[in-house]
């Protein structure tokens, strides 16, 4: 007999089925071996004593702070530690428990849907003006083209087409503009039947711009404004699109303007909740959410975004992080653009265990090959 310590990131239902576990078992098992920490924030203490005491009843626990149990303060935060199987059984107890703690239930109820195994989808960035903050990702038309059938070559699943750069202080441009600099590109696209290879994206939020490409072969919206023209929703309504909802704090010439949060979990949370009920108004069927690293946030909330991209799994939609080469790397270990390739990677990873699965990028083979690594060591 030998003991073999396995990584808490193995994929246990493949390793269970290998194991010939009963399939009753399987689903069983898997749920005991998915890990919650959960934070709750401003929970009255009576509920909290209530929750500690219901969570070690299920094999779960709540940590609070010293002090709980004689009420020395009437609010506190805690930390729920609960695997799959443990989550549901106490967000039915909570049901009938007073304090909020039915509020509560309603909320934990929301992380105990299984996740259901998404494909990882490389999203291949093409920018089609002289502004965006990576040089080498700005094409015109043939050379577009190109690029494109490379990118599909090399793996990618979506293609992003944007004419205008959204990087901070970047200058805007008119609407006639921007539908100028990627209709030669659309175009294209259209006439090689581009749109049968491979998912085209059009990173816009103006409603003649997204108009025009929906009407030839596009299918997905990468909206950065997250839907707030009304216009943009309906067109995507219209044409059956899929909406990528990403947040930003301001726009693009503010958003770097010190921008603070309270908790940006919570912050970017309530704006996806927001926005999914405007689509649901509308008639949108299909929704992307992207926490938009980079678009008003610090580092310190850049990387609370990616390494708790599980915080956002409660709105069952697919999570896209974009962080390819962008400039938080730079304030981890300073480096340049050209060479962000590997930060790039470490973070898309992380981001991808921690629930994304889309990621938006400039270099498609590299991913294509670290996420088959990752993928491998996984099981």
């Amino acid at each position: 007999m030998h003991v073999e310590h396995l990584s808490s990131t193995l994929n246990l239902r493949a390793a269970l089925q290998e194991l010939k576990v009963d399939a009753a078992g399987v689903s069983i098992l898997e749920s005991k071996g998915q890990m919650h920490l959960i934070r709750i924030v401003d929970l009255h203490v009576g509920a909290a004593n209530i929750l500690k005491q219901d969570a070690l009843s299920v094999g779960a626990d709540l940590a609070v702070p010293r002090g709980t149990v004689t009420a020395m303060e009437p609010r506190v935060n805690a930390i729920l530690i609960a695997t799959q199987r443990q989550l549901q059984q106490l967000a039915k107890k909570e049901k009938a428990q007073p304090f909020g703690l039915k509020a509560l239930a309603l909320e934990l109820e929301r992380y105990c849907h299984k996740k259901t195994g998404e494909e990882i989808q490389i999203m291949g960035i093409i920018n089609a003006n002289d502004d965006s903050f990576y040089p080498q990702s700005r094409y015109k038309e043939a050379h577009a083209i190109e690029k494109i059938e490379r990118m599909i070559h090399e793996g990618a699943h979506i293609i992003d087409i944007g004419g205008v750069s959204s990087r901070p202080n970047a200058q805007g441009v008119s609407a006639q503009e921007e539908l100028e600099r990627v209709r030669p590109i659309i175009d294209s696209l259209y006439e090689q039947r581009m749109y049968e290879k491979v998912r085209l994206s059009l990173d816009s939020f103006e409603p003649s711009v997204i108009a025009y490409a929906l009407g030839k072969g596009f299918g997905i919206v990468n909206d950065i404004t997250g839907l707030a023209n009304d216009e943009v929703a309906r067109l995507c309504a219209s044409y059956n699109a899929t909406a990528v909802v990403m947040h930003m704090k301001g726009n693009p010439q503010t958003m770097q303007d010190n921008p603070t949060y309270g908790s940006v979990l919570r912050e970017v949370g309530q704006f996806f909740q927001e926005r999914l009920e405007k689509a649901d108004k509308f008639g949108i069927k299909n929704i992307i959410l992207d926490c938009g690293i980079g678009f008003g946030k610090r580092l310190e909330d850049n990387l609370a975004l990616i390494a708790h991209q599980k915080h956002f799994s409660c709105f069952g939609k697919p999570l896209l992080v974009g962080a390819s080469r962008k400039s938080m790397i730079d304030q981890i270990i300073p480096t340049h653009s050209d060479e962000r390739l590997s930060g790039t990677l470490a973070i898309h990873l992380k981001a991808i265990e921690e629930g994304a699965s889309i990621v938006r990028v400039h270099d498609v083979k590299e991913h294509v090959q670290a996420i088959g690594v990752w993928k491998a060591l996984r099981g």
